[in-house]
């Protein structure tokens, strides 16, 4: 039995899951997972006994002859990254570092509008002209972030994410990466480029794929 033990929520809907996944995946250690449907009651149930939240996702680590319980995406990310200095969750470069965890950290709270406008729908297809000024200040503002780290950072990094390798930053901007997708947003060749490289990663492959095996969320509760 693995030491850590994820639980998620339906994966075509659930932004802050691919969130808390994606670094444990890239942290390489053997995890075990567990969907819970939360809009049935059995699974909502289960999930309000496990979850000091009720909410998704949640790490579980057996540790020290314990558990510890790490109940947030980007706290999830920042455990990793202390546990498992290897991995390199988070940029070695002091300066990089403190954008990175900025940027994560405005991700993290921010982007009400663009939430709003173009919600989760990972499997889906459907593009739309957006005209709310919230949501298109809030679009701009991401390719603003996406832009300046690859060009101060990613490009000499090495590889193709924010700041070359993978990090937490990453995690926190795929769910919006497949978000425009999902919605044709057009963006300018550096941006673009950057999204090729999260759709193309093959854990985001993994995650696509385990959500067409999971079938389609329940309708919300009312």
């Amino acid at each position: 039995m693995a030491d850590f033990h994820i639980y998620l929520g339906y994966r075509s809907v659930s932004s802050w899951s691919m969130r808390g996944w994606l670094p444990l995946k890239k942290a390489g250690v053997a995890f075990e997972e567990t969907l819970l449907r939360y809009r049935t009651a059995e699974g909502k149930a289960r999930l309000v006994a496990l979850s000091p939240t009720g909410k998704v996702p949640l790490l579980v680590h057996q540790r020290d002859g314990g558990e510890v319980k790490v109940w947030d995406s980007i706290a999830i990310g920042e455990y990793l990254a202390e546990l498992l200095p290897a991995a390199r969750l988070w940029p070695a470069d002091p300066a990089a570092r403190a954008f990175a965890r900025s940027v994560a950290a405005e991700m993290h709270s921010g982007f009400a509008a663009l939430r709003n406008e173009l919600g989760m729908a990972l499997l889906e297809r459907k593009p739309k002209v957006v005209s709310d000024p919230k949501a298109l200040a809030d679009i701009a503002r991401v390719e603003t972030i996406w832009s300046e780290a690859r060009e101060r950072w990613g490009k000499a990094g090495g590889g193709p994410f924010l700041f070359g390798h993978y990090t937490v930053a990453d995690a926190m901007y795929a769910p919006v990466v497949t978000r425009f997708r999902t919605y044709g947003i057009k963006l300018g060749p550096v941006a673009s480029a950057y999204m090729e490289a999260i759709l193309g990663d093959p854990d985001m492959q993994l995650w696509e794929a385990n959500a067409v095996k999971e079938g389609p969320p329940e309708p919300p509760t009312p």
